[in-house]
């Protein structure tokens, strides 16, 4: 099998009611036979901007605790997309997120990120939106 068919695409997303405020992510796994999973997470008080890195964390662990190990991000966050690739962002409090996020990266076979338009992130919003309506999960490192 080649590493294309293997490869998982995640969308993922983060949303904010308020800055900081109740935030949630939603995200999207494209699996290699094409099948989708959903899923979205209440994670409390945060900006938008940490949201967006808390949905890569949450993807990329997802990913990592089924071992999918080649995996392509879409992401219509920039300064995520910017940080990961550039592997630094300037930002202390983000600093942390992106510490965490590049060990997990560093875990993978192959990856991939990449900034793609809002329009184009529609499923992973709306997931992230009802997350923060819905609280009806909570974020834990630990449950996954």
């Amino acid at each position: 099998m080649s590493w294309i068919n293997k490869m998982i695409r995640l969308y993922t997303d983060g949303a904010s009611s308020g800055d900081p405020g109740p935030s949630g992510v939603g995200i999207v796994y494209v699996l290699a036979d094409g099948t989708t999973k959903e899923d979205r997470y209440f994670i409390g008080s945060a900006s938008n901007h940490e949201a967006e890195f808390m949905a890569l964390r949450i993807g990329l662990l997802t990913c990592l605790h089924h071992g999918w190990r080649q995996v392509s991000v879409c992401t219509d966050a920039k300064l995520v997309c910017d940080s990961v690739e550039k592997r630094y962002v300037k930002n202390k409090h983000f600093s942390t997120h992106l510490q965490v996020i590049l060990k997990q990266v560093d875990q993978c076979e192959l990856f991939f990120i990449k900034w793609i338009p809002s329009k184009q992130n529609k499923k992973a919003d709306a997931l992230a939106k009802l997350a923060l309506r819905e609280p009806l999960r909570r974020f834990n490192e630990e449950g996954v």
